[in-house]
């Protein structure tokens, strides 16, 4: 199975061609707020639960949540700890197990928890890119793996996904009844996954796990022409009002997706905000990496590594964008 993952990863790179970006709707910049109180900084996933309460997450750190609480000038965290218990064995292939071995002491996080959601029950789901597993933390009771159906990694990298170290998945969203989940492969190539309750197993549905599997590359959106290329990617998913949407970090933009298929619908673009002069970081790479939606806005936390951007902010920045006219959900 490996070669033939890897063949297909060569046909799928071989044959992508370099995406031109459609001009899009740019969303209304509402604020721009730091987050103070987070111990490593490197947020990387953001959720408001049924409580009404913003929570996030680093991917530095295997043992809190951060309860978010909005103020004039900036977020204040509030740290909630959790005990994970061990992960279930990986499936992962040798090389890429032995990959997150090593870099867990030199970075923290060795779960690397890149997303998070919740059901209506305030039960929340944490995504772990260096496990390819969720953890669940459910209200009131201790936290526990989801059963994950083998079929998902195997059937992500016959379509030549997660195969690359650091680049597995990067987005979590769950139905609000709790009965499904989409997972985002990263980059290299991209994709959506899918999976639904069965008891107490998750399982594949009668197409597959995988709903969409890409390539190609593209341009940073206001980068000056003959800028390098780069992968496509998703840094993050969200449900909202019977609708999947994907953050995609290297192009600045949310879209919309039919949450049976993948396809996109309509996107928006959010780069005049997160690229303006003052906000922007010396980094060729998106910094984009979680994503909340209602009715009134879009959030989107910003995991800067710990860098400052163009004015010196060093704290995980939260995005909050208006959304278009005639809400998320408009076909127009």
């Amino acid at each position: 199975m490996r070669p033939l993952a890897g063949l297909l990863a060569a046909l799928l790179f071989a044959g992508s061609a370099l995406v031109r970006a459609e001009p899009l709707e740019e969303l209304a910049l509402q604020a721009a707020l730091p987050v103070d109180g987070m111990a490593t900084g490197n947020l990387s996933g953001l959720a408001r639960c049924g409580d009404g309460a913003f929570w996030a997450l680093s991917d530095r750190e295997d043992d809190r949540l951060y309860r978010l609480q909005p103020a004039a000038q900036q977020w204040q965290a509030e740290a909630q700890a959790f005990a994970a218990p061990p992960p279930p064995p990986s499936a992962l292939p040798w090389g890429l197990r032995v990959g997150k071995r090593l870099l867990a002491p030199l970075r923290g996080g060795a779960l690397d928890f890149e997303g998070l959601s919740c059901d209506a029950l305030g039960n929340r789901y944490l995504l772990s890119e260096s496990e390819v597993a969720v953890l669940a933390l459910p209200a009131g009771a201790a936290p526990y793996w989801l059963a994950l159906s083998p079929q998902l990694l195997r059937q992500a990298r016959a379509r030549g996904l997660l195969l690359h170290f650091n680049a597995l998945l990067e987005g979590l969203a769950v139905q609000p009844d709790g009965q499904r989940l989409w997972l985002a492969a990263e980059r290299e190539g991209r994709g959506l996954l899918a999976v639904q309750r069965g008891g107490e197993r998750w399982r594949c549905a009668n197409n597959g796990c995988v709903l969409l599997a890409q390539g190609g590359r593209a341009q940073r959106p206001l980068d000056p022409p003959g800028s390098p290329p780069q992968a496509l990617d998703f840094g993050a998913l969200s449900w909202h009002a019977g609708r999947l949407y994907s953050l995609e970090r290297l192009q600045h933009r949310i879209c919309r997706r039919d949450p049976d298929s993948g396809a996109a619908e309509r996107c928006w673009s959010f780069a005049a905000a997160a690229l303006a002069p003052e906000r922007r970081y010396d980094t060729p790479y998106g910094v984009a990496e979680a994503l909340w939606l209602d009715d009134s806005a879009a959030w989107i936390g910003l995991d800067n590594n710990g860098e400052a951007n163009a004015a010196g902010e060093r704290r995980p920045v939260i995005l909050q964008l208006q959304a278009p006219a005639g809400g998320w959900n408009h076909r127009g």
